[in-house]
């Protein structure tokens, strides 16, 4: 039981890190579209990454000082 609690704190925190820095979680996607869109296959995790940093940082975004 205290290990449950702890194993699913662990992961709560490394997202939270994650996502404060700029690392999108593949495995939070992968289970998002296996729950909630059953139907569509998910992206490989190469495609997943390259799909975040485009949206990030791609065509039409300008970043300005």
């Amino acid at each position: 039981m205290v290990m449950g609690l702890l194993a699913r704190w662990w992961r709560a925190a490394v997202q939270t890190a994650r996502l404060a820095i700029g690392i999108p979680d593949y495995d939070n996607y992968v289970e998002h579209i296996q729950r909630n869109h059953p139907e569509r296959l998910p992206m490989s995790r190469d495609e997943f990454f390259h799909e975040r940093m485009m949206a990030r940082y791609g065509k039409g975004r300008s970043r300005c000082c």
